[in-house]
């Protein structure tokens, strides 16, 4: 009984010291990488307010910059430590088409936000009607338009349905 606990010792002390240094040094890479993810999403905000970018698209250049450099990291540090990329890049597409279809009245707002955000149907500040919506657009978000309406009430809307929305921008024109 002695010497089974013995070997399961020594044997523990064996794994360690062969994979304690890579678990360190992914732990440590983790750590620095997750530092410099933050300080170059603080640069890229410097950077869209200094070259005057549209203020309606710094919430997501800034999150998609974040969580896609987060997700390079991970990917990385699960290398390291051994775990095998091909298989787990294949699970993930796998969870992603599942999420993808149990998500897809959200998928379709996040469609519409880029739509928004790309072809710029209104900004930030304009008055608009759209969906039934009337209203000074407050924020725009990825998935919901922010409307703040005459009487100060605050409406949400889901962009898909303003991607496929008649609008009336009233803040397009001068008269």
């Amino acid at each position: 009984m002695e010497k089974d606990i013995q070997n399961i010792w020594d044997q523990f002390i064996t794994i360690l010291v062969s994979y304690g240094s890579t678990l360190v040094g992914a732990l440590a890479i983790l750590i620095i990488g997750w530092w410099v993810i933050n300080r170059i999403v603080r640069t890229v905000k410097k950077i869209l307010v200094k070259r005057d970018v549209d203020i309606s698209l710094h919430p997501f250049l800034t999150s998609t910059t974040k969580y896609t450099l987060r997700a390079m990291l991970i990917i990385a540090v699960a290398g390291m430590i051994g775990i095998e990329m091909t298989s787990f890049i294949a699970a993930l597409g796998a969870a992603g088409i599942a999420v993808g279809m149990a998500l897809q009245g959200s998928l379709s707002n996040l469609a519409g936000g880029v739509i928004i955000l790309i072809l710029k149907p209104f900004k930030v500040g304009d008055y608009i009607d759209a969906e039934g919506a009337t209203g000074t657009v407050r924020e725009i978000r990825i998935f919901h338009t922010y409307i703040t309406t005459y009487n100060s009430q605050e409406l949400i809307v889901p962009n898909g349905r303003l991607a496929n929305a008649t609008i009336t921008n009233y803040s397009t024109n001068d008269i």
